[in-house]
């Protein structure tokens, strides 16, 4: 095979004329490149210079040689530029995991910045439903995916970094006895019937380890695993439900949206990376995309995220 750095000393001894000259543009010795030259000559089977005066010439074999060995060094200069800009953040790809409710409200104006602040950047959605994306940042098949966890604390090799505590609100149908009341204490919650809205795993466990504080277990009539449809089934009499805040954005008229306390369940949204190795957060794009998340996350005056359109409670 032939060797890629004597290549490209000949082409330094082509492009001079010399191997005197040559030497001095590569900082080595006139016999260090002529070992060079002589050692691509028998990988080459063929002479590669004549001498013509005090100077050299390429042989056929020499002129084809340095023509490639043009092209890789223009290569190896755009690879290097191309490794810089993705060094820097400034070209590459990030591929995201994210779930529904989190979407409108943190994905889309995240991603919407980071695109105006790395627009070499490509970013690849995927929505998740219940399957746990950590294996997927973990294995590097994402670099950055949205999960909901009681504490701070990820698998090995994953970093969880806070985004929003996002709290429950009780949704009750319009006309409801405790309606009227602008804040309710959970265990009023008791003895009605519950219309569930989540999937089994962090979020109704967020539900449920909140009712188990204030003394009860809910009574689900309903099961629904969707936020939009609970919300029909509430509206209808069919029982009460808890919804989160980001899951509030559009709102059923035969509805009310009450806020529950003692205690107020919370589910905590986090952003998974990797804690080390290629896909960890120390990528600017990757920095980029988590300030950008944190940023979305924010609360507003009223302490809901900032792209949340602020809704009263009525």
């Amino acid at each position: 095979m032939l060797d890629v750095r004597r290549m490209q000393v000949l082409r330094a001894v082509v492009s001079s004329g010399s191997v005197t000259a040559a030497a001095a543009d590569l900082g080595y010795t006139p016999s260090a490149v002529s070992q060079q030259i002589g050692a691509l000559e028998k990988q080459a089977g063929t002479e590669l210079l004549e001498r013509v005066g005090r100077g050299v010439r390429p042989t056929a074999a020499g002129l084809l040689l340095t023509e490639y060995a043009d092209a890789i060094g223009r290569q190896v200069a755009e690879a290097e530029t191309a490794l810089a800009d993705l060094r820097a953040g400034r070209t590459g790809r990030l591929a995201v995991r994210y779930f529904a409710t989190a979407g409108a409200a943190l994905v889309a104006p995240a991603v919407a910045r980071f695109r105006r602040e790395h627009p070499g950047v490509r970013v690849e959605l995927k929505l998740i439903d219940v399957e746990d994306p950590l294996p997927d940042v973990k294995e590097g098949r994402a670099d950055l995916a949205l999960v909901v966890r009681a504490d701070g604390t990820g698998p090995e090799g994953i970093r969880l970094v806070h985004l929003l505590d996002d709290p429950y609100r009780v949704v009750l149908p319009r006309g409801h006895r405790l309606a009227g009341r602008r804040l309710l204490e959970l265990a009023e919650l008791a003895d009605e019937p519950w219309v569930g809205s989540e999937w089994p795993g962090p979020c109704l466990d967020a539900q449920l380890d909140a009712c188990a504080t204030a003394g009860f277990r809910p009574s689900f009539a309903v099961q629904s695993e969707d936020y939009a449809t609970a919300q029909g089934f509430v509206a209808a009499g069919l029982g009460v439900s808890l919804i989160p805040r980001l899951g509030l954005g559009s709102r059923h008229p035969g509805v009310v949206v009450r806020k529950v306390r003692a205690p107020e369940p919370v589910r905590v949204l986090y952003a998974a990376v990797r804690d080390a190795g290629p896909g960890a957060a120390d990528r600017p794009a990757l920095r980029g995309l988590l300030d950008a998340l944190r940023d979305a996350a924010t609360p507003s005056g009223d302490g809901s995220p900032r792209p949340v359109t602020a809704h009263a409670e009525r």
